[in-house]
């Protein structure tokens, strides 16, 4: 009886294929933790041979960097529904800003919190990491400027508010701290920090 021919792999279309690869790349980060992703894992997951893996994302670091973007694409969606739906008042935007900031980290769990780490690794991964985190605060200056005092808020203030939406986040996925806390921590330093002004 004759072998029988091998399934050829589906073809798909790359922004199909780079979706998927996202998709199994968060996978292993979950199950294996971020020191373990590298491109040949990637594709042996994926189900796909080493050379798509590369053409998609180059490097190691190119593959981090493109997680990265996945979670910020993600979380500036869900941060515009909320100011969006969110009264024009200050501690309507701080509470939007900081239950966003929140629930984001908590929907991709540990995952996100092993690749801001892995981020941090490398020069070239920390300017990565410096893009996005200017994009939020540059954000967080449109959303709340007009409430301070003297119409801005100095730039401080926001790496502040960063610093403890990434520290408070942390501790809310650790178990150290409950998320309606954490939620009412960060809403009340956002307030102070805008109403304070320079």
């Amino acid at each position: 009886m004759p072998a029988r021919p091998e399934p050829r792999r589906r073809r798909l279309p790359r922004e199909q294929r780079a979706r998927q690869l996202l998709d199994v790349a968060w996978a292993l980060v979950g199950a294996e933790g971020t020191d373990a992703l590298s491109l040949g894992r990637l594709a042996e997951a994926a189900g796909v041979t080493k050379p798509v893996a590369y053409d998609h994302f180059v490097t190691r670091n190119g593959l981090l960097a493109a997680l990265y973007q996945d979670y910020d694409v993600r979380q500036t969606a869900v941060f515009d529904e909320r100011i969006g739906a969110a009264k024009v008042q200050l501690k309507d935007r701080a509470h939007a800003i900081a239950g966003g900031y929140i629930d984001c980290v908590l929907s991709q769990g540990s995952e996100i919190l092993g690749i801001l780490a892995a981020l941090a690794g490398s020069p070239e991964l920390l300017q990565v990491k410096r893009r996005y985190q200017q994009d939020f605060i540059a954000k967080c200056a449109g959303w709340l400027g007009g409430f301070a005092p003297e119409g801005s808020v100095p730039e401080a203030g926001f790496w502040a508010i960063l610093g403890a939406a990434e520290s408070l986040s942390d501790a809310v996925v650790a178990g150290r701290v409950a998320q309606p806390a954490a939620e009412a921590e960060l809403e009340h330093l956002i307030v102070a920090t805008v109403r304070r002004g320079r």
